[in-house]
């Protein structure tokens, strides 16, 4: 799935930055086939005619009138076309809100793919939701609806509450992106100016059974985060959406409309998004099918087939990117020093979801700034690289999934007066490394479960 891997192999000067280099991008091409959405679907679910069977919960589908099948992320494309092979003609209709340009990608009979725009929120989905609404509102007590949520479907599940519009949505979603704010954090906001997120869907729905099918794209996969938690109890309110836009100074910049929706809100004039006691949940089971640990586990399994010693750090990855590229360089300087105790290439695996505050007007992706962060530090070092990507293939607003270096791609910089620091400052590594070509490209993978880092030390004889 990396399209550009014997370019980015062949770019290692030497036969041993070029085997470390190797290990890295086989490792995680077989993380991305790992994470295959179709393939997750189907290993998880088995259907004989009467009774669906989803992980260790079953369900007798005889109970059910129809059976609809709603939902959006990055990868639910392909969950919706594994799950109309498993249940054939069982499905009565279903809308998914897909990425925009990928509908081609899956062959879907019944359920419709509505393509949306990411990270920014567009009409398209607007119009994709409306339509879920419209089968949520129809359905009873005596109907299944099955939610298909993946990463991505906080922006590609848009509906803004009244007397909000989808500008001002934008807008807030632009400035929360760029202010280095968490997912917890930024999806706090978006829940409290949606008229589906923080279990709004299911309240909508009410009495029909629902049952989410969750492709995690969050740290620890909190239900209430993922997609801004559609159809699970909302953990937050209205202060802590205000709290976090006063944090990143933001709270001054949004419209008068949000304002007074959150001052509304604090004042109990609208209510509050659904907690856990909410009666609605009762009818709720969300699966979680997949996740960032699927994906590590992915990549030690292949790194074990490459005869390389193992070490599984974390899935839990959060920060500064900048700051995560520093510690992936000083793992890969400790390990340096005692190469003599190394008699195989000795990986160390690391995953989860960084975040970036842009102070400059470059281009790129935490995946590549943290690459960036960390490639002076390993400067003239030989047999070790380090790898970062983005598992849905998009880093930032780039076509690139993230980017490589070994101990020798600072010199490349430098021979074309191109300096790390300066580039760093202005966020643009982007730019860098497609100056020195060492962009990963993958294009958009159909899937989304964070971010995967490896880092390789080879032994030097």
């Amino acid at each position: 799935m990396i399209k550009n891997k014997e370019e980015l192999i062949k770019n290692g000067e030497s036969s041993v930055d070029r085997e470390a280099r190797r290990i890295v991008l086989e490792s995680l091409d077989y993380v991305l086939e790992g994470i295959d959405p179709c393939q997750l679907i189907k290993s998880q679910i088995d259907y004989d005619g009467k009774i669906l069977n989803i992980k260790n919960l079953s369900f007798n589908l005889d109970k059910y009138e129809r059976i609809f099948v709603i939902g959006g992320g990055k990868a639910t494309g392909s969950m919706a076309m594994a799950l109309e092979e498993v249940l054939t003609n069982r499905i009565s209709s279903g809308v998914i809100n897909v990425l925009e340009h990928t509908s081609k990608n899956y062959g879907t009979n019944i359920i419709k793919l509505n393509e949306v725009s990411h990270p920014i929120p567009n009409n398209n989905g607007i119009k994709g939701v409306e339509k879920m609404l419209e089968v949520a509102e129809d359905a009873n007590e005596d109907d299944l609806i099955i939610c298909l949520i993946s990463g991505g479907g906080s922006a590609m599940m848009p509906l803004p509450a009244n007397g909000v519009n989808l500008s001002e949505k934008q807008e807030i979603t632009k400035n929360l992106l760029r202010s280095g704010a968490t997912i917890n954090e930024m999806n706090s906001v978006r829940k409290h100016l949606s008229k589906i997120k923080g279990g709004m869907l299911v309240k909508v729905a009410y009495p029909a059974k629902f049952v989410s099918l969750i492709l995690s794209d969050v740290v620890n996969d909190p239900l209430d985060v993922i997609a801004s938690g559609p159809t699970a109890p909302d953990n937050s309110y209205f202060e802590d959406a205000v709290n976090v836009l006063k944090k990143y100074d933001l709270w001054n910049d949004i419209s008068d409309s949000i304002k007074k929706r959150f001052d509304d809100g604090i004042a109990k004039k609208i209510s509050e998004t659904p907690k856990s006691q909410n009666k609605i949940f009762q009818n709720v089971d969300n699966i979680i099918i997949g996740n960032n640990r699927v994906a590590c586990n992915a990549a030690i399994q292949k790194l074990n087939e490459l005869n390389v010693d193992s070490l599984f750090l974390t899935s839990c990855l959060e920060g500064e990117a900048k700051y995560a590229g520093l510690f992936y360089s000083a793992l890969v300087l400790e390990k340096s020093t005692n190469r003599e105790s190394l008699t195989r290439p000795f990986a160390m695996i690391l995953g989860g979801e960084t975040t970036v505050t842009v102070n400059g007007n470059g281009q790129g992706g935490r995946n590549q700034e943290a690459i960036l962060s960390a490639l002076t530090k390993v400067k003239g070092l030989n047999g070790v690289s380090i790898a970062s990507l983005g598992t849905d293939g998009i880093d930032g607003p780039t076509d690139a999934a993230g980017a490589i270096i070994d101990g020798k791609s600072v010199e490349k910089a430098e021979k074309k007066n191109l300096s790390p620091l300066e580039y760093l400052r202005n966020n643009d590594s982007y730019n860098f490394f497609k100056g020195i070509n060492e962009l990963i490209f993958t294009g958009p993978t159909g899937s989304n479960v964070n971010d995967v880092a490896i880092i390789i030390t080879m032994p030097i004889k």
